[in-house]
C-alpha cells in the first residue's frame, strides 16, 4: 500500500508507514523548530533597548574623530563611531549641566520646563529643582504597551528633594549623586557625602566614581537583558568634570583625578603635574568605561536590539581658570555657559545594528531635546498634543531616510547670552542690551566674521525667527 505522504525528502525521510517513531521526532523537533522561529521574529519585532550616555564638559575638540590634534586615546569612542554615525551638528539645547540634562529628559527647551539656570549649592542641589509636573523621558517608557525596565547610573543635578529623586521619577533603580559634580573617590559635594543607591546613601569612597556607574550599568544591561520586557538605561557619568576646591580636604589639592592605571596607559605618571595631561587621563578612563559597558551589551546579547546614544552635555569650559579650563573646543568659538558653538555644539555618536549605518557620518543639526522623541518612536508611545515639544523624531535622519533636518530653527538662551541658528546661519549676543552678530557656520565655524552690516536682510529674517520663538511661551 502506497504511503499517503507527499514524496518530498522530508516527508520520505520520516514516513509513519515506515518508522514511527523517527515520525514523532521529527514532529517535536518541527514544533521546536517552529517556536523558536516565532520567537527570534518576536525578539526582533519587541522595541528596542535604549542606552543614552553623557558626558559633562568634554570638548568638541577633545576627541581626535573631531580634532586630529588632539592627544587625547579614546578608542572605544573611535570603535563607536565605526559601529553607527558620527554626528558633526548635534547641539546640547543649554550649555549648562543642569539645565542641559532637564531639557534631554523632557524633551522641551528650559523656557518650557523652568529650570533656566545651574542649581546653586547644597541647598539647590537638594532641592526640587526640574517641576515634578514635567514627564522625564523614563516615565514615558513606563506607559509603553511594553513598560521598559529603566535605570540612571551618575550624576543627576535637576533636584533631590523628596519627590524629585531618581526612583520617584520613572528610574527603578539608581546608583549615582544629586549634585553637579562630586569628588571621583571621596563622592562628596561639599560639605555633604553625595552617593545614594536609590534614596538611602551608598558607601563606598575609595573606588573611582566613573567606573562605580560604568558597573552599576553593566550589572543593570546584564539583569534586564535576561528578561522580556526591554529597558532603558541612562548614564550620565560625572567625568571629565572639573575638580572643585569644596570637595576637597584641607591640604588636599585641587587636581584631576584618574586611576593610576589610566596615567600609565597613555604613558604618564601617577602624579604628573600638567592639568591637560592629568584631564586627559581622565578621558581615556572615561573612554575605558564605555568600552566596558559597551563589551557588556555585547556579552548580554541584547546589542543587536539595542539604540545607542552618547553625547556631552555642553561644550568643554574655556573661563581662563588656570589648572581647570583645559578641555579643547577647537575649531569652535568659547565654551560652557555661553552661546557660542564651543558651549552648545558637543560631540555624538549613536549606534543602532542594521538601522544605523556604520561609520556615517551626519552633519545636519539636530539637538538633545530629540531624544526624548526617538523614545517615544522606538518605544510606540504617541505623545500628548496639548503638551509643546521642542524635539522632534531623529530617527529618520539617523538611519538614512532623511537627508534634511526636521528642524526649521533653533532657540538658545542662557543667562545674558542668547542665540539662534537656522539653517547655516546663526546670530548671537552676549547681552539683551548689545547688537545681534550674523555668522555663517558653514563658511566660518569658528564665529570670527561679523556679517551683521552686510546682510542685514539675513539679520533681518534670523531676528524675526528668534522673536517668532519667543512667542511660543
Amino acid at each position: 500500500m502506497p504511503s499517503p505522504w507527499p514524496a518530498c525528502k522530508i516527508c520520505v525521510l520520516f514516513d509513519p508507514a515506515k518508522n514511527g517513531q523517527d515520525f514523532r521526532m521529527f514532529r517535536r523537533n518541527l514544533l521546536a523548530l517552529f517556536a523558536f522561529a516565532i520567537s527570534i521574529f518576536c525578539r526582533a519585532d519587541s522595541p528596542p533597548n535604549i542606552l543614552i550616555i553623557t558626558c559633562d564638559n568634554l570638548g568638541y575638540g577633545d576627541l581626535q574623530s573631531y580634532n586630529s590634534a588632539s592627544p587625547i586615546r579614546t578608542p572605544n569612542l573611535d570603535n563607536l563611531a565605526k559601529r553607527g554615525a558620527r554626528l558633526t551638528n548635534f547641539y546640547t539645547a543649554s550649555p549648562t549641566c543642569t539645565v542641559s540634562r532637564a531639557c534631554l529628559l523632557t524633551g522641551r527647551i528650559p523656557q518650557r520646563h523652568g529650570l533656566v539656570n545651574q542649581l546653586p549649592g547644597v541647598e539647590g542641589n537638594y532641592g526640587v529643582g526640574l517641576n515634578p509636573k514635567e514627564m522625564l523621558i523614563p516615565q514615558l517608557l513606563k506607559t509603553a504597551s511594553k513598560p521598559y525596565s529603566t535605570g540612571c547610573f551618575g550624576k543627576w543635578n535637576i533636584g533631590f528633594a523628596p519627590g524629585s529623586r531618581p526612583t520617584e521619577r520613572g528610574f527603578e533603580e539608581f546608583i549615582g549623586h544629586a549634585s553637579g559634580n562630586i569628588d571621583y573617590y571621596r563622592h562628596n559635594y561639599s560639605t555633604r557625602h553625595d552617593l545614594y543607591n536609590g534614596t538611602e546613601e551608598l558607601h563606598r569612597e575609595g573606588e573611582y566614581c566613573t567606573d562605580l556607574f560604568a558597573d552599576a550599568a553593566i550589572d543593570f544591561i546584564r539583569e534586564k537583558s535576561k528578561g522580556d520586557a526591554p529597558w532603558f538605561c541612562y548614564l550620565p557619568f560625572n567625568a571629565p568634570h572639573f575638580p572643585s576646591k569644596k570637595n576637597k580636604k584641607p591640604g588636599q589639592p585641587n587636581i584631576y583625578q584618574a586611576p593610576d592605571w589610566a596615567f600609565e596607559e597613555i604613558g604618564l605618571k601617577p602624579d604628573e603635574s600638567d592639568p591637560k595631561k592629568r584631564y586627559d587621563a581622565v578621558v581615556y578612563a572615561l573612554d575605558k568605561a564605555i568600552g566596558r559597558v559597551l563589551d557588556g551589551l555585547e556579552k548580554s546579547e541584547a546589542a543587536k536590539n539595542t539604540f545607542v546614544f552618547f553625547m556631552s552635555d555642553n561644550g568643554a569650559f574655556r573661563l581662563n581658570r588656570k589648572g581647570i579650563d583645559v578641555g579643547i573646543n577647537d575649531p569652535l568659538r568659547h565654551g560652557g555657559v555661553t552661546c557660542w558653538e564651543g558651549g552648545l555644539r558637543v560631540p555624538a555618536f549613536a549606534c543602532w545594528p542594521g538601522k544605523i549605518a556604520p561609520g556615517s557620518v551626519i552633519d545636519e543639526p539636530f539637538w538633545s531635546p530629540d531624544l526624548f522623541q526617538a523614545c517615544a518612536v522606538l518605544s510606540g508611545v504617541k505623545l500628548f498634543d496639548r503638551v509643546m515639544f521642542d524635539g522632534k523624531n531623529p530617527l529618520p535622519l539617523l538611519t538614512g531616510e532623511s537627508k534634511q533636518s526636521p528642524h526649521r530653527s533653533f532657540y538658545f538662551e542662557y543667562r545674558s547670552h542668547a542665540a539662534l541658528r537656522k539653517g547655516d546661519w546663526k546670530i548671537v549676543r552676549e547681552k539683551p542690551n548689545q547688537p545681534w552678530q550674523l555668522f555663517h557656520l558653514a563658511d566660518d565655524l569658528a564665529e570670527s566674521k561679523n556679517l551683521a552690516a552686510e546682510k542685514p536682510e539675513r539679520l533681518a529674517e534670523l531676528v524675526a525667527e528668534f522673536e517668532r520663538w519667543r512667542g511660543t511661551f
